[in-house]
């Protein structure tokens, strides 16, 4: 059986803490909003330690993330009505924007979902879709799918592989992180810069 010592022990008070889902939850919001280090970290184990909270755990941080996805959204659209000219002036011009706004608008879903499952912050989409006007429940449905395929796969993979699955993600997040990385980069480039 995999062990982790000490922070097994702190996963085990962390479960049996009445306000273990509601920590998660703000850990979830913090790392959509402020935070670059991915919550997997404290997931997968915590998955793997308490198996029976696996989907609690990934329905709770996908909730945190939608929350604080939904205030970034809202953050966004006010940066530009409160900063818009010199924003949209410092991005190349009011033309340069509205088509990017077009090509956002025809390609803002795949984009948003894109960055919901690569381990990229999900800033940028949030930020982004809000300050473009993107429709905030197109916005939310796209993260919706984006980390509820992120998390509850995160589950499915626990779910199926259990002791393994620290193995497989320590070995290859990275390189998986790159290639979606690299290839939601190149695809971003061609959809609205190119």
């Amino acid at each position: 059986m995999w062990k982790l010592s000490s922070a097994s022990d702190w996963l085990d008070r962390l479960n049996q803490s009445r306000h273990a889902m509601l920590w998660l939850f703000i850990a979830s919001m913090l790392e959509t909003l402020l935070i670059p280090i991915p919550i997997e970290v404290i997931l997968i184990p915590w998955m793997l330690r308490h198996p029976e909270r696996r989907w609690r755990v990934a329905a709770v941080a996908l909730a945190g993330n939608l929350t604080a996805a939904l205030l970034g959204f809202y953050l966004g659209a006010y940066a530009l009505a409160a900063w818009g000219d010199g924003l949209i002036s410092f991005f190349g011009g009011q033309q340069a924007f509205e088509a990017f706004q077009q090509r956002f608008s025809e390609q803002g879903f795949l984009a948003i979902m894109l960055i919901g499952i690569v381990p990229i912050p999900f800033q940028s989409a949030m930020l982004v879709a809000g300050a473009s006007g993107y429709p905030v429940g197109l916005f939310l449905l796209a993260a919706l799918v984006g980390r509820g395929v992120r998390y509850f796969g995160l589950a499915a993979l626990v779910a199926l592989v259990e002791d393994q699955a620290m193995a497989l993600w320590q070995r290859y997040s990275r390189p998986l992180g790159v290639i979606g990385l690299t290839l939601t980069g190149v695809w971003l480039w061609q959809a609205f810069i190119a």
